[in-house]
């Protein structure tokens, strides 16, 4: 049965759907922009997005299981018209943070939202939960190439990011797999590792020095604030504090589905070095 994938020219949809296709599985990609999204042959293109319903019933016609990108506003609408279309088997990118938002305001709900919606739909489902994405640290580059310095709070936050190459081959298991039908899989990289660490494998790939500074919460407000907003800036220092007080610990999901180990921080700063230069 056809598998669609939702956000299929996003970060992680993309690499599904190679994944996908390398497995042999029929695909049919949602994406607003065929001509741009560059598919491999053999996929099926179905024009739209989750942001707009009325382009989802197509979509979905014919359908058995999803895999559903991360748009909480849109989600009821999903579920009416997956219902409608008759999708059984929904799997879900969802985040680690969902289970701290369940315990919080529903106004505040933005992963659990989502599944809250999907388990009320009454579809089969498996949530995946990645933490941070090493991808983040691409917000490091500019101030790496103009300063060679990486500038952030609470630089002993201990966190698990994850390769996005990595979400994808686990999305592409449970895909084609019945074996995860209700489970909640927290997924992460394969290390606990700091900023300055970090910061170290950038240098290292790159071949020079790069410093990391410090910031106080306060500083690091006054200097995402203006760009981001200050509730979003907060949202993120509370989350490199909560690192702090709590050093996260990796999950050997990756592996114990894929069979191969997850991607370490400093094999990704090798693989994207091109990006720091």
């Amino acid at each position: 049965m056809t598998i669609l994938v939702t956000g299929a020219t996003a970060s992680v949809g993309r690499l599904l759907v190679d994944e996908l296709v390398t497995a042999g599985a029929p695909v049919r990609a949602l994406t607003n922009n065929p001509a741009r999204a560059a598919l491999p042959d053999g996929v099926e293109i179905a024009r739209g997005y989750l942001g707009k319903p009325a382009t989802l019933p197509a979509a979905l016609a014919g359908v058995d299981t999803v895999y559903l990108a991360p748009l909480p506003a849109y989600v009821d609408d999903f579920v009416r018209c997956a219902r409608d279309a008759g999708v059984r088997r929904v799997v879900v990118l969802s985040g680690e943070p969902a289970e701290y938002e369940a315990q919080g305001d529903p106004s505040t709900w933005h992963y659990y939202r989502i599944e809250r919606a999907i388990e009320a739909g009454g579809f089969d489902w498996t949530f995946l939960r990645p933490g941070q994405f090493m991808n983040n640290t691409l917000d490091w580059a500019a101030s790496i190439k103009t300063d060679g310095v990486v500038r952030a709070p609470y630089g002993d936050a201990v966190q698990t990011p994850i390769d996005l190459g990595d979400i994808a081959a686990v999305a592409r298991v449970v895909l084609l797999s019945e074996d995860f039908t209700g489970q909640k899989l927290t997924m992460s990289g394969p290390e606990g590792i700091t900023p300055p660490e970090q910061v170290a494998c950038i240098a290292e790939a790159l071949g020079r020095e790069v410093r990391f500074e410090e910031l106080t919460p306060d500083e690091y407000l006054a200097e995402l604030a203006p760009a981001i907003g200050l509730e979003t800036a907060q949202w993120l220092l509370d989350g490199f504090r909560m690192m702090a007080e709590h050093p996260m610990k990796p999950e050997t999901t990756v592996e114990d589905l894929t069979g191969r180990p997850a991607v370490t921080y400093r094999e990704w700063a090798r693989a994207n070095v091109a990006a720091f230069r």
